[in-house]
């Protein structure tokens, strides 16, 4: 068999608090005893969650931004060019960026090496996206490890996952004397106490309440118990909600009047540390609420190093304390919960006999044990694909285009917006205060900082979001239901009513805002505003004006399905819409209008989107048919892209305007592009959309970059004698909508595949 010489694992690691991050440091410590030069061969690719990283130790040679896809593609290309032999990959759905972790793919698909992926979620009721994850981890893995019999049940009857992918090998723990000191206990002062302990990052799962509640029922039988809680808030649930969980426990303890029974150690401990805390526990408790949690290192530490347990039933605990390992109670049931613990500490003989049974169970499980298991694992998987190449994935074109994409940059429309919104234009990439600001471009502000928010996760933007919402909102004028579009730099607006496509911009803009909204505040704030302005488009006439507005509703209707109101308004938009299409159109001249003006490919756009989902099958082809003429019309002989001008647009029987050319057009492109692959699955329309995005980046009629990587500001166009060069802000904003489509598509690509 194979001797794995090099092996590189991916997840994350310390200094991160977190579980996944443990156990890969621990899996690392412990395979390094069984390598060759285990400082050059053994490294760490580690999965960075705040984008300053963390000060890593020598181990950790490569790092991903969780939320960065080039990140992945990169990370493939650094371990295949230093060869490495093997990858083991961690995974949770919650540690690699996406929706559902999907950005991991793009890692997977484009390592030359045998995969071995660790689950640490297995889910016996997986979302449609969830089980596409796991299904695809599968199909690029040789072998999937669980850390539990029964993840390998779920696998097989839930995944449809062949029982030769799949191995298990338990979850490692540190290998100590089963014998108890009691220093430990003197240096924390409870030498006296009979001490619960329930220890790992918090979070409302972990059931802490149900302890709690059981506490009094124990201190009346036994007045020296002291719980124990130790571990810091989860950093997901400070992120989302601060400390609050935390408090709410501080509150109950209060109201129960327990003070004096409950010790908050709010701290991530070292393993050694730990070790001791755990030694020091009468009786380790795992309250966890759900069935569905598949292993718990917390557990696996507190079995091995042989402490009497007393856990509700989850998948894990069931197995793991099996025999006698432990007492299981059910699910948030204190009274069941407070009677199992009394019993233990009324009967220490039967404690004993159960922690001589766990600690001899964690004998299997310590970590030089499960390493070699790993190594063993890892030249299996060499053997099984000596003779049988690796494809070679990174020849498809959505590798290519992702190595394309350039980093994403809000430098410029930071600049340009102020405590008002975002200003109009710029003389060069300075901010023009002259012209004050617009409506239209603080609705595109809106989808780029909400957008940019769901993708990367940064909470920098919230801000931002806020005062392009804010704007939103004083624009809408409630004594006619309509949008204000144009503002002075002084506060004034100058006009009660601005156009329908002012309107109907506004619209999509909000929706956006609903369907990415980073928290409820924001989401209601938007959803009330689009329906106070929803309630006029109606009597509309401008067919930009109902595209928009169908956009925004479906956007809307990500999040609001249920409105029944929101979908009779689209239906009848679309229906209007695709009635022009049917009228005007001729072989010839695949246009609802004589004239091709402006934000052309959002009419296609929308009936692509209704179609699909109202559905209407013929006004589903009309839109594909109208965004392939578009396409077509504005493809040069040498094949880039070749925008129609607004000197004089495109008229029928007439001569197409080359110049001016405006980003706006590229945007509306790529956005339908984008919906026709969602749609179709076809991979052309990713490579359309590309096309189409490199226009900004020299791909057009004067090979000249439009897009300032400088500044990260975006040119106003193309004129006859060469680039504008000033950055405004419907430009600049065009340029993020377009790129950040262009990341959204590449990471649902994964999922529309299959």
């Amino acid at each position: 068999m194979h001797k794995t010489k090099k092996i590189a694992v991916i997840g994350n690691y310390v200094p991160r608090q977190c579980g996944i991050a443990t156990f890969t440091t621990d899996l690392c410590d412990a395979l390094s005893g069984h390598m060759h030069k285990a400082d050059e061969n053994l490294i760490v690719v580690a999965m960075d969650d705040i984008e300053t990283g963390y000060d890593y130790p020598a181990r950790v040679k490569f790092q991903i931004r969780a939320h960065s896809q080039p990140d992945y593609v990169r990370a493939a290309e650094f371990l295949n060019v230093h060869n490495f032999e093997v990858a083991i990959l961690q995974h949770e759905f919650g540690i690699y960026g996406g929706k559902n972790g999907a950005h991991v793919m793009h890692l997977m698909q484009n390592l030359r090496m045998p995969i071995i992926t660790i689950l640490h979620t297995v889910l016996s009721k997986p979302s449609k996206d969830q089980r596409i994850i796991i299904q695809e981890l599968a199909r690029y893995s040789e072998f999937l490890v669980v850390m539990a019999h029964h993840a390998k049940t779920l696998l097989q009857d839930v995944y449809g996952i062949d029982e030769r992918k799949i191995t298990f090998i338990p979850h490692g723990i540190p290998d100590v004397p089963f014998k108890r000191t009691d220093s430990f206990r003197r240096k924390l002062g409870i030498e006296d106490k009979k001490v619960l302990l329930t220890f790992g990052l918090l979070s409302p799962g972990k059931g802490l309440e149900t302890m709690l509640n059981a506490m009094p029922g124990v201190i009346a039988r036994h007045p020296e118990a002291l719980y124990i809680i130790l571990g810091k808030t989860h950093p997901h649930i400070i992120e989302k909600s601060g400390d609050s969980y935390r408090q709410r426990l501080y509150q109950q303890v209060r109201k129960l009047k327990i003070d004096k029974h409950v010790l908050f150690e709010n701290r991530f401990v070292d393993l050694g540390t730990l070790t001791q805390y755990i030694k020091s526990a009468d009786i380790y408790v795992t309250p966890y609420v759900s069935e569905e949690q598949i292993v718990s290192g917390t557990l696996a530490y507190a079995v091995g190093i042989g402490t009497a347990t007393v856990s509700t039933p989850y998948w894990y605990a069931k197995e793991i304390l099996a025999d006698g390992r432990g007492r299981l109670v059910p699910f948030s049931d204190s009274k069941e919960m407070a009677k199992e613990v009394n019993d233990l500490l009324d009967h220490e003989d039967v404690a004993l006999i159960m922690r001589k049974k766990c600690y001899q169970h964690g004998r299997s499980m310590i970590w030089s044990k499960v390493a070699q298991d790993y190594i063993e694992l890892t030249a299996k998987a060499l053997t099984r694909t000596v003779d049988r190449p690796i494809p070679q994935y990174a020849e498809r074109p959505e590798v290519r285009i992702i190595k394309e994409l350039p980093d994403l940059n809000l430098q410029h429309m930071r600049v340009m917006t102020d405590d008002t919104g975002i200003l109009q234009h710029a003389k060069y990439s300075i901010p023009d205060r002259t012209h004050g600001y617009c409506v239209d471009d603080n609705a595109r502000a809106l989808i780029v900082a909400g957008k940019y928010h769901w993708l990367f996760k940064d909470k920098s933007v919230i801000p931002l979001i806020q005062t392009y919402l804010s704007f939103l909102h004083y624009s809408f004028n409630p004594e006619n239901g309509r949008f204000r579009n144009f503002m002075s730099y002084d506060r004034r607006w100058l006009e009660e009513v601005g156009s329908e496509d002012s309107h109907g911009r506004s619209l999509w803009g909000l929706g956006i805002a609903i369907q990415y909204a980073p928290n409820d505040a924001i989401r209601n704030m938007a959803a009330r505003l689009f329906l106070d302005g929803l309630q006029v488009v109606e009597e509309f006439i401008s067919p930009r004006a109902w595209a928009f507005a169908t956009v925004g509703l479906h956007a809307y209707m990500s999040h609001f399905g249920g409105d029944a109101n929101a979908r009779r308004v689209r239906t009848q938009l679309s229906e209007k819409l695709v009635a022009l299409f049917k009228n005007r159109t001729l072989d010839d001249w695949q246009w609802c209008e004589d004239t091709v003006t402006y934000a052309n490919a959002k009419l296609p756009h929308a009936l692509i989107l209704a179609g699909q989902w109202i559905p209407d099958a013929e006004m589903f082809e009309v839109g594909i048919a109208a965004l392939k003429w578009l396409l077509k019309k504005q493809t040069a002989a040498e094949g880039h892209l070749s925008i129609i001008g607004n000197s004089n647009w495109c008229k029928r029987e007439c001569e197409t305007s080359t110049f001016d050319q405006q980003p706006l057009e590229a945007m509306s492109l790529i956005d339908a592009c984008a919906e026709a692959f969602r749609a179709t699955g076809n991979i052309e329309w990713l490579e359309e959309g590309q096309r189409c995005l490199g226009w900004f980046m020299g791909r057009n009629d004067l090979n000249k970059q439009i897009y300032d990587f400088n500044t990260g500001g975006c040119c106003d166009g193309l004129e006859a004698t060469g680039v504008n060069a000033n950055q405004g802000a419907e430009s600049t904003l065009s340029w993020l909508i377009s790129l950040l489509t262009m990341y959204e598509i590449l990471e649902q690509k994964i999922l529309v595949d299959k």
